[in-house]
């Protein structure tokens, strides 16, 4: 009896180890656990690991994720790993590059894994480069391929993740039930982000159907004239929309059809629109259409930078388009023509808090401007000040005579006072200015120099933003009309007396540069004043680069060493 059940154990035994050969072999690709920590340790001890010829760069994630997981596969589902492959490719649409991504060698591995050619080494390979490609696509989409303080070292916008554990953020998305719905919530939402992406695809729709010719030099053209480029500019014109298709009676004639168009393109360009082809507007022509795309997916690129934490209200400098704008509840209460920093002299990009509002304002003159402007005009013309309405002010805040100081010796190094303008019609700061305490010492404010809001490209100050209209801005930035009309604005201005009022709650502002916009019909396109795009381009499209933002979880920080150690020691108790 004893013999007999000894072999039914061993038959069942046999039978066990049978089927789990079987199932092995059946899931080649299937891998064992172990085999996948063994990967996660040389990961984890090394801190670097290659998956044919792919480097894996989320060295401190990966431990962490597979550590949470028991060291099992997380990419069992092909529908998924489906879904992945194709988010990958279609990060193209956002302006980025799939092979980033580990595109190719993503869809190589599935093909082998789908034909049942993996070993469970090779399983578990393929499995930890699914999940850097999702880290890496989701960190582009979260913060931007390119870090914006490599850039620009005055950069100030937050790069975070509200505290949030990266590690569940990636778990959330392979475990969701739709992989496509999890990453979209990491790309921005925001309407000028999502008109961006629309211009990208219609523009890369106009180079894949050939993009269009160069339009040759000649003599300005305007409305009335003869010409047979005329049919090359309607052409060029079409293939962008701004004219309708379809034929014209004399295509060599500047009519009033054309006119139009012409003006709608100049108005997308920046351009004065007045429907005179000349030298500027037929260079906006001649633009290539891959340059376009170009300054597009560096626009989309800076929009992952800052339209992620958008508040409900909040001020916005826009100095490429010459523009301030007011917004509340994503809508615009206001917007005027600004005028910006010379390019010699650039507006800097910041995030600051308006706190408060100065009338009649004094303006001390900055070092800078001191320096290379105001007392060269006075070596120059001794009568300067007194013509400008300026005081020669000591330390101790006394007007110090100016007849007393030796200009011709002055330099600004050691000049041992400051130069101020009193309030008045003529003052640099004109009637208003609007305080957001920074270390630039730029703000927005009024100007005496109404007439440099007329022409499209407004580069003329020395860094602040001189803003139309401020009295408009400040009645609604104040909120308060029983105390705060326009009548009464206008009376405390009469009174020349230098007032602040403080506001009764303080708005976000954010001095940014882009040179792509869009609206509800159009696209438009900026002139790149600071020769900032470049910059940007060759980044995005350079090798990728692994940078944490901001605030991440203390383990995330932590070097390699510091985590191979904690490991070890772990094993070792």
């Amino acid at each position: 009896m004893k013999s007999i059940m000894t072999c039914r154990w061993l038959r069942v035994l046999l039978l066990i180890i049978a089927v789990q050969a079987t199932a092995s072999t059946k899931a080649a690709g299937e891998g064992s656990p172990p085999v996948l920590c063994d990967r996660i340790d040389l990961l984890r001890e090394h801190g670097q690991l290659t998956v044919r010829g792919q480097a894996i760069k989320a060295v401190t994630l990966i431990p962490e994720l597979y550590g949470r997981t028991g060291h099992g596969l997380v990419w069992r589902d092909e529908t998924k790993i489906l879904a992945l492959i194709t988010a990958v490719e279609d990060s193209r649409l956002d302006g980025l590059i799939p092979a980033d991504y580990h595109h190719e060698t993503l869809a190589a591995m599935l093909r082998d894994y789908r034909a049942g050619l993996m070993s469970a080494c090779e399983r578990a390979d393929f499995d930890i480069l699914l999940t850097d490609a999702l880290v890496r696509l989701g960190y582009h989409y979260l913060f931007g391929k390119v870090n914006p303080k490599n850039l620009d070292e005055d950069w100030n916008l937050s790069r975070d993740i509200d505290g949030r554990d990266p590690v569940d953020i990636t778990l959330s998305i392979i475990n969701g039930e739709s992989l496509q719905q999890g990453l979209a919530t990491l790309i921005p939402d925001t309407d000028i982000y999502l008109k961006m992406k629309r211009a990208l695809a219609t523009y890369r729709a106009i180079a894949a159907r050939g993009g269009w010719p160069a339009l040759p030099a000649g003599p300005t053209l305007r409305p009335g004239m003869q010409s047979d480029r005329l049919t090359a500019i309607r052409n060029r014109l079409q293939i962008t929309g701004d004219l309708a298709s379809g034929p014209s009676e004399d295509p060599s004639n500047y009519d009033v059809t054309l006119l139009e168009a012409v003006r709608h393109f100049q108005r997308r360009h920046m351009l004065e629109p007045d429907g005179i082809i000349g030298e500027k507007t037929r260079e906006a022509m001649n633009v290539p259409v891959a340059a376009r795309v170009d300054q597009i997916r560096v626009n989309m690129e800076r929009a992952r930078w800052v339209f992620r934490h958008v508040p409900e209200e909040y001020l916005i400098t826009d100095i490429a388009g010459f523009r301030v704008l007011y917004i509340r509840h994503g809508q615009i209460v206001w917007t005027a023509p600004a005028q910006v920093g010379r390019p010699f002299r650039k507006t800097p990009v910041f995030q600051d808090t308006l706190k408060y509002l100065v009338f009649n304002p004094t303006w001390t003159v900055p070092p800078t401007i001191l320096k290379n402007d105001v007392l060269p005009m006075i070596q120059h013309d001794p009568g300067y000040l007194e013509k400008k309405n300026m005081l020669v002010i000591d330390a101790n805040n006394s007007i110090v005579d100016p007849s007393t100081i030796d200009w011709a010796r002055v330099t600004a190094e050691s000049f041992p006072y400051q130069i101020r303008q009193g309030p008045g019609p003529e003052n640099a700061l004109g009637r208003v200015k609007f305080m957001f305490p920074n270390k630039h010492l730029v703000y927005l404010h009024d100007t005496p120099h109404k007439s440099g809001f007329k022409p499209a490209e407004r580069a003329f100050s020395s860094g602040c933003i001189r803003i139309e209209r401020p009295f408009e801005l400040a009645e609604l930035l104040l909120d308060d009309p029983q105390r705060w009309n326009r009548r009464q604005i206008e009376q405390l201005v009469e009174q020349n007396q230098t007032r602040t009022v403080n506001l009764s709650r303080q708005i976000p502002v954010f001095l940014l540069y882009w040179t792509v916009d869009a609206d509800n019909t159009d696209f438009y396109f900026k002139a790149d004043v600071y020769n900032r795009d470049n910059a940007i381009l060759d980044a995005l499209n350079g090798a990728f680069k692994f940078e944490p933002p901001d605030s991440m979880p203390a383990w995330f920080l932590n070097s390699r060493r510091e985590i191979a150690q904690g490991w070890l020691n772990n094993r070792l108790r």
